[in-house]
């Protein structure tokens, strides 16, 4: 009589161990900017892709630079992110497979609605943040290594300045946050159109400066190596991959829209998926 009951908690226990050990394959680890997060896209496309694969997505998002890290680590199976350079970096050091183009926007320079360093009237994006220096109006940076920084340190460079001092501050968090303290203080900040667009009612701020090609802002969505980290759910990042590089990914990028403004506009090249047949 104590046999049995012990046998069939022994099945139990068995069969939950199984179930657990399986599990971590139906799981993708995807390490993303917080712009892909913050404007909302992911929730609207990761339902229907986790739908049809069976698959379930856990999203952490961070900063390009940190996501790169994680990859790199082995911390996640695939990455979505926003730092040309630093993507084809990651590749060529080995850590990821091969970079897709998945979408793009751009960047915007946001700030007062008085404008008081008259970044309106600027020429280019250099000229704007040389105005932002020259009066030394306040200036919000994420400060966190991710895609957004690198793109508004290379403004910097660009324009020839040296951003330091009282005007210019380091928040080290993400887009939206970062959003929502400039607002506060009244203060320029560079900021991606897509979380721009979704945070746009709730400040005060308004859009100084745009339209530079400087200020182009391409998406890339790379494999973690399984030769460097045989660990990592490759088969679930490359069904992800196929998935936002494909006909319903594609779509329902191009149709996601916030105040009736499309806010990414998707760009997979044919050849790169091509090389993406299972």
């Amino acid at each position: 009589m104590r046999i049995f009951p012990l046998l069939l908690i022994t099945l139990s226990a068995l069969q939950f161990s199984v179930a657990q050990a399986g599990e971590p394959q139906q799981v993708i680890r995807l390490a993303t900017t917080t712009s892909t997060d913050n404007s909302g896209l992911l929730q609207a496309l990761l339902p229907h892709f986790e739908k049809s694969s069976g698959y379930k997505v856990h999203v952490i998002a961070v900063g390009t630079g940190k996501a790169l890290r994680m990859g790199r680590d082995g911390d996640v199976d695939v990455v979505l992110v926003h730092a040309r350079k630093a993507e084809d970096k990651f590749v060529k050091e080995g850590y990821g497979e091969r970079r897709f183009s998945v979408m793009y926007n751009d960047f915007v320079l946001v700030g007062p609605a008085d404008d008081p360093a008259g970044v309106r009237d600027s020429r280019d994006a250099e000229d704007a943040f040389r105005k932002i220096a020259r009066h030394e109006a306040l200036f919000i940076s994420r400060g966190d290594d991710s895609g957004t920084h690198k793109k508004e340190l290379g403004l910097w460079k660009k324009a020839g300045v040296k951003p330091e001092g009282k005007w210019y501050r380091e928040a080290g968090q993400g887009m939206g946050k970062v959003l929502q303290i400039a607002g506060e203080l009244g203060t320029y900040t560079l900021t991606d159109r897509g979380t721009w667009l979704a945070y746009q009612e709730k400040l005060p701020l308004r859009i100084a400066f745009e339209g530079d090609p400087l200020l182009f802002n391409p998406y890339g969505i790379i494999a973690v190596n399984p030769k460097v980290h045989p660990h990592v759910n490759h088969e679930g990042a490359m069904a992800l991959i196929r998935w936002m590089t494909g006909k319903e990914g594609q779509t329902r990028i191009a149709t996601f829209t916030l105040h009736g403004q499309q806010l990414f506009k998707p760009d997979a090249k044919a050849d790169e998926v091509a090389l993406l047949k299972p």
